[in-house]
């Protein structure tokens, strides 16, 4: 089985697949482990210096998880193809990390009881990206950010819309910066 693996399939976007599929597995097999991962007040009380990114690794399910892990895929794969590993690494991180905080902050004086889960955030950053490159897809990129972000408010589902919409933003701003 092993030898159908190729140097192909090492891309930095299945990489991060990979890790984000592996932390998950460590959330839910450790006690508290969305606590202790997500992001949450326990950043300042406590001194959880490591949530803003493990946040963008942690997620509320098996559904969630495979969501995110299918569009990370597509545009992941998308923006490596176009404009290379480093990029696409560059943009994850750093605008997944700015998401956490930027939406850390926004909760923070809402609900200090939120705890922030999934990869959304820095997945809309990428979102983000290509519809600053891809003017013919901006609008449509755009409108796919907003019905993920308010139909599942609409049926109830306990969503962060608003680290859809910074990273949305987050990603358009790095790419007008890197151009």
């Amino acid at each position: 089985m092993l030898k159908n693996i190729s140097k192909k399939d090492f891309t930095a976007t299945n990489i991060i697949i990979i890790i984000t599929v592996l932390m998950y597995i460590f959330q839910i097999n450790l006690q508290n482990g969305g606590l202790y991962l997500g992001l949450n007040m326990y950043m300042l009380i406590a001194d959880f210096w490591w949530q803003p990114l493990s946040s963008m690794f942690a997620h509320g399910g098996l559904a969630h998880l495979g969501m995110n892990m299918f569009v990370l895929y597509q545009f992941g794969s998308l923006i490596e193809r176009g404009r290379g590993a480093k990029e696409l690494i560059y943009v994850y991180f750093i605008c997944g990390i700015l998401t956490s905080l930027g939406s850390f902050a926004y909760v923070y004086y809402l609900d200090q009881t939120v705890n922030i889960v999934g990869a959304s955030g820095a997945i809309s950053a990428l979102l983000g990206y290509v519809a600053y490159y891809d003017k013919a897809q901006r609008s449509g990129i755009i409108t796919w950010v907003l019905l993920i972000s308010v139909a599942p408010l609409l049926i109830g589902l306990p969503i962060a819309w608003y680290a859809h919409f910074i990273g949305l933003a987050l990603g358009f701003i790095y790419a007008l910066i890197r151009k």
